[in-house]
């Protein structure tokens, strides 16, 4: 049932079985914060790890930390820490490099094994995802097609039998539709072709089984709902059943099979290691590390449950002042984030700015969506209320129409 009262929403917070986890976060004073699908709050416990790494394996343990402290294996230690929230085993995640490089890993290293020459990605997914595919594709001799992966079209761009690699994000970014991921795979399967999927606004905040669902690679980022900080190191997925013949393009030393032996050639690792290029960011690992260790000790189905009461909360109280979304009200379809549609043309941006003035941010991803996430370890349920009732002020009161709000910041 959803709240109608503040009240019932305190009743809630006091009821949480996730309320503890909002101890373990930095939360500034007077702000309700609604932009962790784009980056998210800080752990209480990462400066003291990232001081560690800083002042003991490194200051003071210098180069033996490669052995003593397990640096030379954190990609792999990482990985599997963040296998269980992906659904996959640990030996098939590796945590190295920003999202877009491990994209074009995947990318090229999918058509490679097939042969066939086309990449069918998403209309609208996020640039990254159709940048990179862009340079892929013309590097490997492919072509790129888009489809809308919600309508009636994906099905039949599959059944033209020329598709290599399908690429999807598993959450629309700017929607927040959640994608069947066990029925898309399914379809693209029986269709020939391999499927990658980016999971940067799915891990952490709805529920991911890559094994299951017979995924070949997915990406993700760890700086949004796994909070790990801006810049964060990305993460690679990529099935058991393909380790011994995916043949990825960036061959850096840290993914060959013997790398102490210095030799000239070329030998990728065993399993998913052989996805590694370079030297890893190992104070952002750090820094990784401390979060991973908060989301150890979380329930991922409350999390769920938690985000899919928060956002019923924020949709109907967005819909009783008029304000149109463009997220489904089916859980089935639903991300971790509201998307709404600015009431007025124009008026979205300065909206945004407006709450975000007032403590309530979230942000705006153009033409015309006002996007807010929602965060089940730190966000509380009288959080939603008093930012759904501080929109619904601004857009009543006419209050984001002062010029101040419209001049446009570098980053929306």
């Amino acid at each position: 049932m959803i709240p109608t009262t503040r009240e019932d929403c305190a009743a809630l917070d006091e009821a949480d079985p996730l309320a503890a986890f909002r101890e373990e976060f930095v939360l500034p004073e007077g702000v309700i914060y609604l932009d962790g699908n784009s980056l998210g709050a800080l752990p209480r416990s990462t400066p003291g790890r990232v001081a560690d790494m800083i002042e003991r394996e490194w200051g003071r343990d210098l180069v033996r930390s490669w052995n003593d402290a397990g640096w030379w294996d954190k990609p792999r230690t990482l990985g599997a820490k963040i296998a269980p929230l992906v659904g996959a085993g640990p030996d098939e995640v590796v945590v190295g490099d920003g999202a877009s490089a491990n994209l074009f890993k995947t990318l090229v290293a999918a058509l490679r094994m097939s042969d066939r020459s086309v990449v069918l990605g998403e209309e609208g997914n996020f640039p990254t995802d159709l940048y990179v595919t862009e340079g892929a594709a013309a590097l490997a001799g492919a072509t790129q097609r888009r489809v809308d992966p919600d309508g009636p079209g994906l099905a039949g761009a599959l059944a033209a039998g020329d598709v290599a690699v399908l690429l999807l994000s598993h959450v629309d970014y700017r929607s927040g539709i959640l994608r069947d991921m066990p029925g898309i795979t399914r379809l693209a399967h029986e269709h020939g072709a391999l499927v990658i999927w980016d999971l940067c606004h799915s891990v952490g905040a709805v529920p991911v089984d890559l094994s299951g669902s017979g995924a070949d690679f997915a990406v993700g980022c760890t700086y949004k709902y796994l909070n790990a900080g801006p810049g964060a190191p990305a993460f690679l997925y990529a099935a058991r059943r393909h380790h011994a013949v995916a043949d990825q393009p960036l061959s850096g030393w840290h993914g060959h099979a013997r790398p102490f032996d210095f030799s000239a050639g070329y030998e990728p690792a065993q399993g998913v290691s052989r996805f590694l290029s370079g030297s890893q960011p190992l104070v952002a690992d750090a820094a990784l590390e401390a979060s991973l260790d908060v989301w150890a000790r979380a329930d991922l189905d409350r999390v769920r449950a938690k985000s899919l009461a928060m956002t019923d909360l924020f949709l109907d109280r967005a819909a009783k002042a008029g304000i149109s979304s463009i997220t489904p009200s089916e859980h089935g379809r639903r991300g971790s984030q509201v998307a709404l549609v600015q009431p007025e043309e124009g008026s979205g941006y300065p909206i945004v700015r407006a709450l975000i003035e007032r403590g309530v941010i979230g942000d705006f991803r153009a033409p015309d969506v006002m996007r807010f996430g929602f965060t089940p370890l730190y966000l509380r349920y009288v959080d939603v209320w008093d930012a759904a009732a501080a929109l619904l002020e601004v857009v009543e009161t006419g209050e984001w129409r002062q010029e101040r709000f419209a001049l446009r910041a570098q980053v929306t």
